[in-house]
């Protein structure tokens, strides 16, 4: 299960597919309706909110927003009820970027042509439901040590450049 922090319009055709398919059993996993993936790691961050079947159903809506945009049809009818409005969940820079490093290197296998598409990000986004605050990557991601190479998080303390393909993330605020 990978529910992403990065905004949904990264994903290729597939992985929102699988975005989708997997926030669902994220949802039922939070209401109670199914016993699988009930300690996944990825669930964390929607636990640890006020209401994480809300929580849940707002991060639905937007990959809904993103499938509709693309002229999909996702079925709307599958996300709990009414729109909901909740505050936005934080979520680290580093998490983040890992994300990044490890969407690129799942891109690179099977969707480069994706890849070409969507290019280096100047400014990675989020998704509308995250904020990003300073921080590394997130104490529950399973890290594979050969993406963190790649994660700009990484970088020697005051090192400036970035590596292509490496967006920049705005600071807490902006």
């Amino acid at each position: 299960m990978r529910l992403w922090t990065l905004h949904p319009k990264y994903l290729d055709p597939r992985g929102l597919v699988a975005l989708w398919r997997e926030a669902l059993l994220a949802q039922a996993v939070l209401r109670g309706r199914t016993h699988g993936y009930a300690n996944h790691p990825q669930l964390m961050r929607f636990r640890e909110t006020a209401s994480p079947v809300v929580s849940i159903a707002s991060y639905l809506w937007e990959i809904h927003a993103e499938a509709a945009r693309r002229g999909y049809r996702f079925d709307a009818a599958k996300i709990s009820p009414a729109r909901p409005v909740v505050e936005s969940i934080e979520v680290t820079r580093g998490q983040l970027h890992y994300e990044w490093a490890h969407l690129m290197e799942k891109l690179r296998v099977r969707a480069p042509t994706w890849l070409a598409e969507i290019g280096p990000a100047a400014l990675l986004e989020p998704h509308p439901l995250f904020r990003i605050v300073p921080g590394p990557v997130a104490p529950w991601e399973v890290v594979r040590s050969d993406i963190m190479l790649h994660a700009s998080v990484f970088r020697p303390a005051g090192r400036t450049s970035r590596r292509p393909g490496v967006p920049r993330v705005p600071p807490a605020g902006d």
